[in-house]
């Protein structure tokens, strides 16, 4: 299939290469083809545990549950994520990771290492939303305040 072929080829460019292949039949055919070639793989677009399951199944090394786009259409994606983990914790012979997806704020990362994703992806707004509390920033204020009245320099 095409996918296999265009897969290959990027496949080359490094040993660190995951190939991103859709949820769909012809991806999971191309997943087992990878896997039994020992190269990584990436099932996105997951929306369900029965999903989950079959890229497991085809040796996906990670699986992408979508969290904030089944939000969108008012499904909870964090119960997905907690679904995946449980039946991947019922079959020790899956190697797949959960990578939670889609990840729209602090919460949904939060929530899903709780449950047990394995890795996210955290676009740029979250990921500085993460590092930011106004506590650290108060508490910033105070030792750049109490320094200064000591008037000493490290410099």
């Amino acid at each position: 299939s095409n996918m296999i072929k265009e897969g290959m080829k990027l496949a080359k460019i490094a040993d660190n290469i995951c190939i991103k292949l859709p949820l769909t039949m012809e991806g999971l055919k191309a997943c087992k083809y990878f896997s039994n070639e020992n190269i990584a793989t990436n099932v996105t677009l997951c929306f369900s545990s029965s999903q989950a399951i079959l890229a497991a199944k085809a040796g996906a090394t990670y699986v992408s549950p979508f969290l904030g786009r089944l939000d969108d259409i008012s499904f909870n994606g964090l119960n997905l994520i907690s679904d995946i983990r449980e039946i991947y914790d019922n079959y020790p012979e899956f190697e797949t990771e959960i990578l939670a997806a889609s990840i729209r704020n602090p919460i949904h990362l939060t929530e899903s290492a709780k449950i047990g994703a394995d890795v996210a992806t955290i676009p740029g707004k979250v990921f500085k939303q993460l590092v930011s509390h106004p506590l650290t920033d108060k508490g910033l204020d105070i030792f750049d305040s109490d320094w200064k009245k000591t008037k000493q320099s490290i410099i």
